[in-house]
């Protein structure tokens, strides 16, 4: 659909602020998909009554709370202060609106992002995911609650060294993040993504990973491309994130400086990387299985996203939005099929 047919800005920014009384998480840390979900609903075609019915489906059945009350303002000299502490999301939220109110979106996402990149595990990726569904709308109340989601819940990673690459190849990151023993002895606090992202962190042998990929000029398509395949491969929930956070990495890039976007794409595959062992230490596919797959009958966009459309899962949704949002910019028709595998429209 064009954005032409998308719904009045008027209802969508109503919902949306709606959303945005709701905390960033809910028990037990887990993301709130709301406002993200709203924006991939009305552009694959929802009309309000399905997403007002929507969201309260998802706000009663995940028992989405509050956000906390404010503990103290955050001056903007002391931002760095309180990362990761998720008591101050409401501080958070509060400083980096009016920011972005002060910088505008570009200004913002410049001042503060780049510090926070080493961080983009936070949430599981999800402050990527709003912030990148900010900048789709150039919302300015959603990006500063993206930026504000990313320093409460920012998630320390090993730091680049500079040494030097070994590979131009995505794929052979995550094989060698799968050949290193200690992430075969993992032990997350929880099975949420964002607490093996963080033990995957902690363990000594993970730490090389970050400087391994060349990034070059075609570095983005071989992401993609890496991630499509990985999905394609298994069909697995953490593998659903690359090819979403692709997508969001995508969005969020061309806001940042230039210097800052393969920074962006540095530490964003070091999060997939560490959630091999949650995919099963997976394999990549041939050219050939993948040719194959690519070919398999699979209905059309408009039915996968009515499909769509139609789930309470938020993943579903999301997958369908951004694999219909990839293909338009990589031509694969391989995300068609993989869609319509996630909504049960093909086997």
């Amino acid at each position: 659909m064009s954005l032409a047919s998308a719904l009045p800005r008027g209802g969508l920014d109503d919902l949306l602020a709606d959303a945005r009384a709701d905390s960033v998480e809910f028990p037990y840390l887990l993301a709130n998909h709301v406002p993200m979900i709203l924006v991939a609903m009305d552009r694959l075609g929802a009309d309000e009554p399905r997403m007002a019915e929507w969201l309260a489906m998802y706000r009663r059945v995940k028992g989405l709370v509050p956000m906390p009350p404010r503990v103290a303002p955050i001056a903007r000299a002391d931002w760095l202060a309180h990362l990761g502490d998720r008591s101050r999301e409401a501080d958070y939220r509060d400083l980096m609106t009016d920011e972005v109110r002060r910088l505008g979106i570009d200004g913002a996402i410049k001042t503060y992002v780049p510090t926070l990149i080493p961080g983009v595990g936070a949430s599981a990726l999800h402050c990527l995911m709003r912030l990148a569904y900010g900048c789709l709308r150039m919302d300015a109340a959603e990006v500063g609650t993206a930026i504000g989601y990313w320093c409460a819940t920012y998630l320390k990673m090993p730091l680049p060294t500079g040494a030097a690459p070994v590979t131009d190849d995505p794929g052979a990151v995550l094989a060698a993040s799968s050949a290193v023993p200690d992430m075969h002895r993992l032990e997350p606090e929880t099975d949420l993504l964002w607490h093996t992202i963080r033990a995957a962190g902690e363990a000594p042998g993970f730490a090389p990973i970050v400087d391994m990929l060349e990034i070059r000029g075609d570095c983005m398509n071989r992401l993609a491309a890496t991630s499509l395949a990985l999905f394609a491969a298994t069909m697995d929930f953490s593998a659903l994130h690359a090819v979403t956070g692709t997508h969001w990495v995508r969005l969020v890039s061309p806001h940042l400086e230039a210097e800052d976007r393969p920074r962006l794409m540095r530490h964003f595959w070091q999060i997939i990387a560490s959630l091999v062992p949650k995919i099963g230490f997976p394999s990549l596919p041939s050219a050939e299985q993948l040719e194959g797959w690519r070919n398999l009958p699979a209905p059309s966009w408009d039915e996968i996203a009515a499909a769509a459309i139609a789930s309470d899962d938020e993943h579903d949704i999301s997958l369908v939005f951004s694999a219909r949002e990839e293909e338009k910019v990589y031509g694969d028709r391989l995300y068609r099929v993989v869609a319509a595998r996630r909504v049960a429209l093909i086997d």
